[in-house]
């Protein structure tokens, strides 16, 4: 049974909810698995949401970089042409996955019992799917937005975004004329924290991309000498202190706004900028909750690639490492000093990849519709403003001056571990979920 009655909304039928779990599935079906390095190719799965764009009368235009690892960008004209136009945003490409881990084949889109299967079914073939459906329903009802739409679909955002939205916002900005904010990935899914009283975080801010290469210089020479500049030994070290130190906290507004709302679903009246605000003791009292601000509460700065040497006993000359640093809006200056020192004189530092963190308001009108139109569907909800202890798309696009949003909305049942399932094994999402996406997204998007 479709919900076609008023609670869907006026632009949706019946073939919207079935369209959606037919694309999820689909997209799902082409593999468009990114192993980084280049090593990806989604022009089949483009091809595929662009005929369908081309069906409803749009032109979607497809732009590559790099042959196959094509974009999608198509814009949906506004009664207002005065208005500022908004982004929604999704990428094509997944992670990988090892089919031997997994209960289904992970690119098999298989249904069964209510839950699609199969990688990108929350990251995120699923919103790529809510938005083409509720842009089809639009087509069929005669629905016309007030502002310019413009549909983006991505490569590359699990690796780099070279070929993705970096390439877009550098090389063809003009495709985005007008966009002053943007929708994207990850926000917007329940998190059952406590029984009855379902949060729905929705992406205001994420924390900057700052991955390293670090590379120490030394005397090679004969192992079984002694040497005092050794260069993995001068690495290590450097690379121990970076994995040793504790970052200190510090609250972002989106942050603290966030702490605030959870305390309130829990009863609790706090002030994040009191003075005698106490953060332990209030995450504490969060319990689970606190795992949502958890990671980004401070800088960090994560080892995790090293290299160095060709023969067991010649020490080598050079050695190098990869950290994986991610910094909080405002904390990059903060961050670069701290590496100088953590580093010492003998081990040199460069950023390998950097993009900017980001934060957009929540007192604001856009925020008001996206928490209103996930209140809408599911009365007993508590939206709350969340920043991204990583980075999306969004990071590219706001060198163009939009601010970005996470809302991919999704009702999930109790027991539902979204985070385990992002990039995880057995992947899924139910109907259900999807047809709660495409309500509320329909909804938002005709309000914004």
């Amino acid at each position: 049974m479709h919900p076609t009655d008023g609670s869907a909304g006026a632009a949706l039928d019946a073939a919207a909810f079935d369209e959606v779990v037919e694309f999820t599935s689909g997209l799902i079906r082409i593999d468009t698995a990114n192993r980084g390095g280049g090593d990806c190719r989604e022009r089949p799965a483009a091809e595929y949401v662009a005929e369908r764009l081309a069906a409803t009368g749009l032109e979607p235009v497809l732009v590559e970089r790099t042959p196959g690892r094509t974009n999608v960008v198509a814009r949906i004209e506004g009664a207002d042409p005065s208005a500022d136009a908004l982004l929604v945003h999704g990428h094509l490409d997944v992670v990988p996955a090892d089919a031997a881990e997994w209960s289904v084949d992970p690119f098999s889109g298989e249904v069964r019992d209510g839950v699609v299967w199969g990688r990108g079914a929350v990251d995120m073939k699923n919103m790529d799917a809510m938005v083409l459906a509720v842009v089809r329903a639009w087509a069929r009802a005669g629905v016309k937005p007030r502002r310019d739409i413009v549909i983006a679909y991505t490569a590359d955002e699990e690796d780099s975004a070279l070929d993705g939205s970096g390439f877009l916002a550098d090389e063809h900005p003009g495709l985005f004329e007008g966009c002053t904010e943007g929708l994207g990935e990850s926000g917007a899914f329940t998190l059952h924290l406590a029984p009855g009283r379902p949060v729905y975080p929705i992406a205001a801010g994420e924390r900057g991309t700052a991955w390293l290469k670090l590379t120490a210089h030394g005397t090679a020479g004969h192992g079984s000498k002694p040497n005092r500049a050794n260069a993995v030994s001068r690495l290590a070290a450097a690379v121990a202190r970076i994995g040793a130190y504790e970052w200190p906290a510090r609250l972002t507004g989106t942050v603290a706004a966030c702490i605030t709302e959870l305390a309130a679903v829990q009863g609790l009246s706090v002030n994040p900028a009191a003075r005698n605000f106490d953060l332990d003791e209030v995450l504490g009292k969060l319990g689970p909750a606190g795992l949502l601000v958890e990671a980004t509460l401070r800088n960090s700065a994560n080892p995790t690639m090293l290299s160095a040497g060709y023969k067991l006993n010649v020490v080598p000359g050079t050695a190098t490492a990869y950290v994986d640093g991610r910094t909080l809006p405002g904390g990059e200056a903060e961050f670069i000093a701290t590496l100088d020192e953590l580093t010492g004189p003998d081990v040199r530092w460069e950023f390998h990849h950097r993009e900017v963190a980001l934060e957009a308001p929540v007192d604001g009108r856009t925020y008001g519709i996206l928490r209103e139109s996930v209140e809408r569907f599911d009365p007993g909800a508590r939206v709350v403003p969340f920043c991204m202890a990583g980075g999306t798309d969004a990071k590219q696009f706001s060198r163009l001056g939009i601010t970005g949003y996470g809302f991919s909305p999704l009702r999930l049942p109790p027991g539902y571990d979204y985070w385990s399932l992002f990039h995880g094994v057995d992947e899924r999402v139910p109907v259900d979920a999807l047809h709660f996406g495409v309500r509320v997204l329909d909804h938002a998007l005709r309000t914004l």
